[in-house]
């Protein structure tokens, strides 16, 4: 137990010590203003200085700069506001039920379908059933299915973050 303690702090040591890949870059503008960025120096090009990446997984803190809003930006009072979020509260809650509806609907569909296998009447007046025809049809109803599941649960999250 010892030992493989020691060989893994060795091997993270060892891994802590491997360089970076570093290589010289150049810019090139020719003739036509077209920009190339190379590592390979070609006559009139320009080296860049790049600072190489930090080595120890530190991350280097980006400069947002964060502009206030404007003055002139056009304000909502709090009523308007609240009418607006009725109305798409409203909205939401009529997407709901109709998505609700529809589910019932694909539901029955697919009870039916299960219940009903399509049979056929072959020569002779031999009936049989076409498997794999009637999956691919159960397949299909329980796609719609769940994709009406689905958009119930994204709308009553959405009515969830409304409230």
């Amino acid at each position: 137990m010892r030992k493989l303690l020691s060989l893994l702090v060795l091997g993270y040591a060892l891994l802590a010590q491997i360089p970076v890949a570093i290589a010289e870059i150049y810019k090139v503008i020719d003739e036509d203003g077209r920009v190339t960025y190379t590592n390979v120096p070609v006559k009139g090009a320009k080296k860049l200085d790049i600072d190489p990446p930090p080595t120890n997984g530190a991350s280097i803190p980006s400069r947002e700069v964060k502009t206030p809003t404007p003055s002139s930006f056009p304000r909502v009072d709090k009523q308007t506001q609240n009418q607006r979020d009725n109305t798409r509260k409203q909205i939401l809650q009529a997407e709901l039920e109709a998505e609700k509806k529809a589910l019932e609907e694909a539901k029955k569909a697919y009870d039916e379908g299960a219940s009903k296998p399509e049979v056929y009447k072959g020569a002779g007046g031999k009936t049989f059933r076409n498997v794999a025809k009637f999956e691919e049809k159960m397949k299909q109803l329980q796609a719609n299915v769940d994709t009406h599941e689905k958009n119930i649960q994204l709308l009553q999250k959405e009515l969830d973050a409304l409230n």
